[in-house]
């Protein structure tokens, strides 16, 4: 018996599909900026410093002194000299006046008035220590600043861009197709 058979050859469709692709550049040119800074403003005042020196008490330590000023100290001088003779002479009358007292006044008198009081010797400083006298007051410095804000212009400038579309283009690569064939197969 003879059975047809039927053979199949089927053939797929394809799609091809080729692509460009875009192009897009973006570029930011730098902003225009201009700063400016003013000046600031200072003032500057200064009180002078002050130094006084007296030298009064050191110059007439040396004896070096005006003359009205050696006048008072001669003038103070004599008048305790004065008041220590005056003492003396009132001490010693006083113990002349007690001769029933034990001892012997005129003779311990005697002694004292006859011989002067030793001078002692050491060492003195000329000038006596401290007898400059120094005063100082101190410079002032006064400072002031205004200072000034910057001045500053910004001009932004646009962005610059450009874009290129890309393309995208489907076509056949290969169309379906299929075919029947009868095949008669003998026995």
């Amino acid at each position: 018996m003879n059975i047809p058979q039927l053979r199949m050859h089927s053939q797929m469709a394809q799609i091809q599909i080729s692509q460009e692709s875009g192009e897009q550049t973006i570029r930011q040119p730098k902003a225009d900026v201009t700063i400016q800074q003013p000046k600031p403003e200072v003032s500057i005042t200064t009180t002078p410093a002050k130094l006084s020196i007296d030298q009064s008490k050191a110059f007439a330590d040396m004896n070096l002194m005006r003359i009205f000023q050696r006048n008072k100290a001669f003038a103070q001088e004599g008048q305790t000299s004065v008041l220590e003779g005056i003492s003396r002479r009132v001490r010693q009358g006083n113990e002349l006046m007690k001769l029933e007292n034990e001892g012997s006044p005129i003779v311990n008198q005697a002694v004292q008035n006859a011989h002067p009081k030793m001078k002692t010797l050491g060492i003195t400083f000329i000038p006596s220590l401290f007898s400059v006298k120094l005063n100082s007051q101190p410079a002032e410095v006064n400072i002031e600043v205004e200072t000034k804000q910057p001045i500053i212009n910004a001009t932004p400038n646009k962005v610059e861009h450009r874009y290129e579309r890309g393309n995208v283009a489907i076509e056949m690569k290969q169309y379906q197709d299929l075919t029947i064939e009868v095949i008669q197969l003998e026995s």
